[in-house]
């Protein structure tokens, strides 16, 4: 559910992420060259902008036409404060992360990364009625400990839909290792793409032009977030919720857990144009927990910096949504309510210093799941109780879904046990990062009961393991999605495949969910659970709308059957 609307109307211009060179203005004391990512105001056309970022002393090296969003070097030191003092420039931010997996300090790309649009705008769906005959799956063995599909009837779903090839879910995260044999049968290498070159946080470059091959992911989030949605139900390892959908690639996040505002917003403009149908994002924006349009905490850059972040944003996500896709987000993991979020202590976390900033409500956005169109899913336990970390609250909440919650069921046998969590899969490379697999790709002993090894008869093997957080709660939502689309979607004669008008989508997965009552009494503590009383969480609204569960758990088997 989205309500703080963000106003203007989506961008119509198709992608252009060309590259040039403007010679810069008279200068302030030079600085090394730095990289900046610039918005401009709504309606200023490409020229003005460009000449504007060339009087504020900046170089154009890439743009994206669509978005109005300009990637720009400048040696200046006060290059920031000369955009936010533009009347045609909303701001300027340092190449910095604007979301996270977990959080680390990004650097400049090297050079100027090359993205055009293959593929024509998609024209407008229709709202379908009909359902097709399904194509059904089995489970596969590790299927056992998702307790996860069990509870959104995912495993019963699969005997009506089990996800059509034509359906596309783009996995906007940190890559996506398709070396994994649940991942590869389903992973559309054509359709991926790299937005996110290499950074020096994310260790030496594999390739020599930084840009990691599509169908490698040395994150981890990513593999595990694809493995949710849509790993292949193919006797072996694991299987998604719709193991029968197309899983895309959108590399819009660091191996090191960074995300950038420019490749995210150049991943959903793709996505738009090339006709995916569902995009899942499981991050949230850096370096702002909250981006606010004049927080008097914040210097006039900073503010004008988090008015970009705003602008950029929301246009993309209404790109993306006026282009046909569906947008999934993850609620966050600040244990609060966003309708009344708590003072801010940890923003800037680059490019400043970190300092008590008061949020109002109003004015300012954890974005991307605050802004247009995008899906709200909080994180629930095998109990179905609120994990302690998932946010909550009746303004932005949309859905609930099993998130893993390790400190669910206190005072049975599965208190604090790790399969209270999520299972996925997971990225050998990674496990050998954090320890956990020895050199010859075996599991150490300490590991054995939360990581997991499976080969095929030829030989090829595939990683598991836990993690928990509304990351693994929006994927089961994405993928609810999917096989929404894939039931009730219409051939598209423009493209192949299926597609199916957001909105509706979005109706039948509210319609069709799980509904829940508020726990009693409405005020859930995790004192017993060992948290503080900052994590206490009070449940507004009744059984058909809350702020714990939305309209309730996504309920794969009804969204495919009623």
């Amino acid at each position: 559910m989205t309500k703080r609307r963000i106003v203007s109307a989506a961008a119509t211009a198709a992608l252009a992420l060309l590259s040039t060179t403007v010679t810069g203005s008279a200068q302030a004391a030079p600085t090394a060259p730095t990289e900046y990512t610039v918005v401009a105001e709504e309606g200023v056309t490409t020229a003005a902008a460009t000449e504007a970022i060339a009087a504020a002393g900046g170089s154009v090296v890439a743009r994206n036409d669509a978005i109005g969003l300009f990637r720009v070097t400048s040696t200046r030191a006060d290059f920031s404060a000369k955009v936010a003092e533009s009347g045609t420039l909303i701001g300027a931010n340092l190449r910095a992360p604007i979301g996270r997996t977990p959080r680390r300090t990004p650097r400049l790309d090297a050079g100027a990364q090359s993205v055009t649009a293959e593929v024509a705008a998609l024209p407008s769906s229709t709202v379908v009625t009909a359902a097709r005959a399904g194509s059904t799956a089995g489970l596969d063995p590790l299927d056992t400990r998702l307790w996860g599909l069990k509870m959104i009837g995912a495993d019963r779903a699969r005997s009506v839909e089990a996800g059509e090839r034509g359906i596309t879910v783009g996995v906007l995260d940190t890559g996506l290792d398709a070396s994994n044999p649940d991942l590869a049968p389903n992973f559309s290498a054509s359709l991926s793409r790299n937005f996110a070159p290499d950074i020096p946080e994310d260790g030496p470059c594999e390739v020599a032009s930084c840009l990691d091959p599509v169908g490698t992911d040395d994150g981890g989030h990513g593999t595990h977030v694809a493995g949710t949605v849509g790993a292949a139900a193919n006797g072996f390892g694991i299987s998604g919720v719709a193991p029968g959908v197309t899983l895309v690639e959108l590399k819009g996040g660091q191996d090191s857990g960074s995300f950038f505002l420019e490749p995210v917003v150049n991943a959903l403009t793709y996505a738009g144009d090339a006709g995916l149908d569902v995009v899942n994002m499981s991050f949230y924006v850096d370096p702002w927990l909250y981006n606010c349009t004049a927080n008097s905490a914040d210097s006039p850059a900073e503010q004008a910096g988090q008015q970009a972040t705003i602008a950029g944003m929301r246009r993309a996500l209404e790109y993306a949504h006026s282009h046909g896709v569906t947008l999934v987000g993850a609620l966050g993991n600040n244990h609060e309510d966003l309708g009344s979020p708590r003072t801010d202590t940890s923003s800037p976390n680059f490019g400043g210093t970190p300092r008590p900033r008061r949020i109002d409500n109003a004015s300012c956005w954890d974005l991307p799941v605050e802004g247009p169109h995008v899906i709200g899913v909080s994180s629930v336990g095998p109990s179905a109780a609120k994990a302690d970390y998932s946010n909550y609250g009746v303004e932005q909440i949309s859905v609930a879904a099993p998130g893993g919650f390790r400190a669910d069921g206190y005072g049975t046998s599965s208190f604090n046990s790790v399969s209270n969590q999520i299972l996925s899969s997971y990225p050998l490379k990674v496990l050998r990062e954090e320890n956990k697999v020895d050199s010859a790709g075996n599991v150490r002993s300490s590991y054995t009961s939360s990581v997991f090894k499976r080969c095929t008869t030829g030989g090829a093997c595939g990683y598991y393991t836990y993690l928990q957080g509304t990351s693994m709660a929006a994927p089961h939502a994405s993928g609810v999605a999917a096989l929404i689309a894939s039931k009730y979607g219409t051939p598209d004669a423009s493209r192949g495949g299926m597609t199916m008008d957001p909105d509706a989508l979005e109706r039948r997965l509210y319609e069709t969910a799980a509904q829940r009552s508020c726990p009693s009494p409405r005020l859930r503590t995790y004192t017993r659970e060992g948290r503080s009383t900052e994590y206490n969480a009070y449940c507004s609204g009744d059984r058909s709308f809350n702020g714990f569960y939305g309209r309730g758990i996504v309920d794969a088997y009804a969204s495919v059957t009623r």
